[in-house]
């Protein structure tokens, strides 16, 4: 199996659950989006959400993966930032419990944190401060952790830096190194298109992308036709439609699967994450995109079942057995 490295905003998400929207309408946040913060507005909506109850998980979109990926058994590494505190104690714990080969950078500034917020539909909204993640450097990335790899996955949230997405990018490629980038939020990609679209178009083997993301970035409505235009970019683009499955078009194959019932949405945090965990975990093995896609929707339909993306250890027994079945019919 190919080896995976992720890089990405090492956080730590305090999720927190909403009995209706008004909070966010109060906060100015908007829903289904991440909103960058600074300091002083992380201590405010802190402040906000002191008698709140609230659980603690790591996140990260790219970490979210990394995670799936390792939990999965894969051979998988990721490069982050995180502060000399207990948050970052908390990250970095994680990583190794899960067998994450964690190349993670100290910082003088506290661990990021995603204060997401999830309405009784299941939806999440971040509120993120970025903290010690925002000053990841690239001239600290050993060429040795990116060389005993194969795939590089980058989230897209990393672009509130360009050198560092650009330096990192350009070095995975003179390795011959496949990779990938999930667009991260609608907002981001609508803050940077061109930026995005170079990268994807000069650098990136395969896109992920859900709908709203697909049509910022292609300025297209239609989904399949949203996915065309994402595949003329890079060789491999993946369109993620939520309760209505996802497709991927690689050339003139395209190729989709049905989402996975489920009884109850209660958080749909990582979804995305966790759905690109499994498509790489196939991916990575040689399967083909039909196997990519199914075992990418068994993650993403087990993520958003649980708050967060702490899944017990019983229910990823039974979905390696999932996969097993998956990938040998």
């Amino acid at each position: 199996m190919k080896k995976i490295i992720g890089i990405g905003n090492a956080l730590v998400d305090v999720l927190v659950r909403l009995d209706a929207e008004n909070t966010l309408l109060d906060l100015g946040l908007p829903k289904g989006g991440m909103q960058l913060i600074n300091q002083q507005r992380y201590d405010e909506i802190s402040q906000s959400l002191s008698s709140a109850c609230f659980e603690m998980a790591t996140g990260g979109s790219a970490g979210n993966t990394i995670l799936a990926l390792a939990s999965m058994g894969a051979r998988v590494g990721f490069v982050g930032k995180i502060g000399q505190d207990e948050l970052g104690d908390f990250y970095a714990q994680r990583c190794y419990s899960v067998g994450v080969e964690a190349h993670l950078q100290y910082g003088e500034q506290p661990t990021g944190v995603a204060t997401t917020f999830v309405t009784p539909d299941g939806e999440r909204t971040f509120a993120t401060f970025l903290g010690a993640a925002a000053l990841m450097d690239e001239h600290a990335i050993n060429e040795k952790w990116l060389n005993s790899y194969d795939i590089l996955y980058v989230e897209g949230y990393l672009v509130q830096s360009h050198s560092f997405v650009l330096s990192v990018m350009q070095r995975a490629k003179k390795l011959g190194m496949k990779i990938c980038i999930d667009l991260a939020s609608y907002n981001v990609v609508a803050s940077d298109l061109e930026f995005f679209r170079m990268l994807v178009r000069d650098y990136v083997d395969i896109v992920f992308a859900n709908e709203e993301e697909a049509e910022v970035f292609t300025q297209e409505s239609n989904g399949d036709k949203a996915l065309e235009i994402m595949a003329t970019y890079c060789d491999v683009a993946v369109l993620k439609q939520g309760a209505q499955g996802a497709k991927v078009r690689r050339g003139a194959e395209v190729v989709s699967v049905s989402a996975i019932p489920v009884d109850k949405v209660v958080d749909t945090t990582a979804a995305g994450d966790f759905f690109a965990g499994g498509f790489l975990y196939a991916y990575a093995q040689g399967y083909s995109m039909k196997h990519s896609l199914q075992v990418g929707a068994l993650l993403g339909a087990a993520v958003i079942q649980v708050m967060g993306t702490n899944l017990v250890e019983t229910t990823w027994n039974e979905i390696r057995l999932k996969v097993q079945d998956i990938l040998h019919k």
